[in-house]
């Protein structure tokens, strides 16, 4: 069985001497609960990827306390330093190269010459990863495309006895995962929609981001076709529940059941997607949803329900 703990010094300590010892320790950040390991130690990493079951080729994301760490591990541009300053600490992750100094072992960055990188806002994470000295990786703490956890129970209910210890953070603010961008090549690449609104990075960058394509390969987290999804199968955009479906509706609807957010506000639907998710799947083999606006987050929950309901 894992403890839950609540944050303070004492624990904070006890969660940064598991990690030294290449465990396995869940933190919550505003997007959703991480699982941390050492993102030097390829053991710690290689226990992180069997306790999730997750694909190797994958990459995983290397979490940071301070601008200084950041920059030992890559090599920023002059735009995606300055995008960093804007949006850090926050929900974007950038994918960056390799700097000379980098200490993220390759079995994390999937033997890439590029690293995934982010400074999380929840001041528990900081301080953990300050504590701790050096850059963890943090994956969602869930089973491997199974839905994101947003409360220390998720994490508990998918990973019991798999991890060292659970840092209870309370729920997520935000409740999706981060934006992803590429500064790899000539121009900055959206991976994957999230938690910064795509429009406000082109705003601030002052240009619109590419959209990976398919054939471009996996550099980052999310971008499995099959990723976040309830055991339930979901139909989307959805007028109406169907006998027998549970319905998560989205503004002002007639049918009652679970609402992402009666009032139609994407930010309240982004934070509620996922434990929604959880709660319908515990009770209902089918999940209809109603439509969610493609626009601001709404591109980060539609892309999150997309891959949910995708099945090979």
């Amino acid at each position: 069985m894992t403890a839950i703990a609540p944050i303070n010094p004492g624990t904070l300590q006890l969660a940064a001497s598991f990690l030294r010892k290449g465990g396995l320790v869940a933190m919550p950040t505003e997007t959703v609960y991480g699982l941390a390991c050492d993102a030097s130690n390829p053991d710690a990493v290689a226990r992180l990827y069997a306790a999730k079951g997750r694909p190797q080729f994958n990459p995983l994301i290397a979490h940071v306390a301070s601008f200084e760490m950041a920059q030992a591990e890559a090599v920023f541009s002059e735009a995606a330093l300055a995008l960093a300053r804007n949006f850090w600490p926050g929900p974007l992750t950038l994918v960056l190269p390799v700097a000379q100094t980098g200490t993220v072992c390759d079995l994390a960055r999937s033997g890439l010459d590029t690293i995934a990188i982010r400074m999380p806002a929840h001041p528990g994470a900081r301080s953990l990863i300050a504590g701790f000295g050096r850059p963890v990786v943090a994956p969602s703490a869930n089973r491997s495309g199974h839905i994101s956890p947003t409360l220390a129970d998720h994490v508990k209910a998918d990973l019991d006895g798999k991890v060292d210890l659970i840092l209870d953070g309370g729920p997520c603010t935000q409740g999706i995962e981060s934006t992803i961008v590429s500064f790899v090549g000539d121009h900055p690449v959206l991976l994957r929609a999230g938690a910064v609104e795509t429009s406000a990075l082109e705003a601030f960058l002052g240009e619109p981001l590419t959209r990976a394509a398919e054939e471009d390969g996996i550099s980052a987290p999310g971008q499995l076709k099959s990723h976040y999804a309830p055991n339930a199968r979901l139909r989307l955009n959805a007028d109406a529940p169907e006998a027998g479906e549970a319905w998560l509706g989205f503004g002002p609807d007639t049918f009652g059941g679970t609402n992402l957010s009666p009032s139609g506000n994407l930010a309240e639907a982004a934070a509620n997607l996922f434990a929604m998710l959880r709660k319908l799947d515990t009770d209902s083999d089918r999940i209809a949803v109603a439509h969610i606006p493609d626009e601001g987050l709404g591109e980060a929950i539609n892309d999150r329900l997309a891959r949910a309901a995708h099945r090979e």
